[in-house]
């Protein structure tokens, strides 16, 4: 079995924002799998179901972004889940828009919930999915910017980003982080 988060706020406030680009992954999930994740419990929004042959549960925490962990947590211990059965998934301001990194292991850089998972988890050895938000610009604020919406030139880039990132997790049940890798990892060529 296999936990599958998704990081985000919970609210319509921030329904379609950078940080919340975990929750659109979890929605296309639901999508394409006909998985439910609307039962309130734990903390967060779960559903059960199947991709591609394995039993996965969807879940997107409802404690907002710094106490996800607390979600996370609280579903592995019910279902003695481990980190082995991890999957997050969450916006990246390192990479460009649209990008696609799958990691196995790492620091939190900065990200809030990966740092409040790794905390109550108590390793930062799970697979992950990052999609790449683009940096903030200069002289913006970092909360400002994860807070901030898309532009009309880059929805269309997030939309793919979200099916790469859909795509990635079937490629990681499938074969494992590290084949995933070397077939999901994306970066966009920037047009000059």
């Amino acid at each position: 079995m296999k936990l599958i988060v998704g990081l985000g706020n919970p609210g319509a406030k921030y329904a379609g924002t950078r940080h919340n680009i975990g929750f659109a992954v979890i929605n296309k999930l639901t999508d394409r799998y006909g998985i439910h994740a609307d039962r309130e419990k734990f903390k967060g929004l779960i559903g059960e179901g199947r991709i591609c042959g394995e039993k996965v549960i969807l879940l997107k925490p409802l404690t907002f972004m710094n106490l996800s962990g607390e979600s996370v947590r609280a579903v592995c211990d019910f279902y003695k889940l481990t980190n082995e059965d991890l999957i997050v998934i969450y916006d990246d301001i390192s990479l460009p828009e649209g990008g696609i990194r799958i990691r196995q292991k790492g620091s939190a850089g900065g990200h809030n919930g990966i740092k409040n998972i790794i905390a109550h988890m108590g390793t930062d050895v799970f697979d992950r999915i990052k999609v790449g938000v683009g940096q903030k610009p200069e002289g913006w604020d970092l909360v400002n910017h994860v807070l901030g919406r898309f532009s009309d030139v880059d929805v269309p880039i997030m939309e793919e980003a979200l099916d790469r990132a859909a795509d990635a997790v079937a490629e990681i049940i499938k074969f494992g982080a590290e084949k995933a890798m070397n077939k999901c990892n994306f970066i966009p060529k920037k047009e000059v």
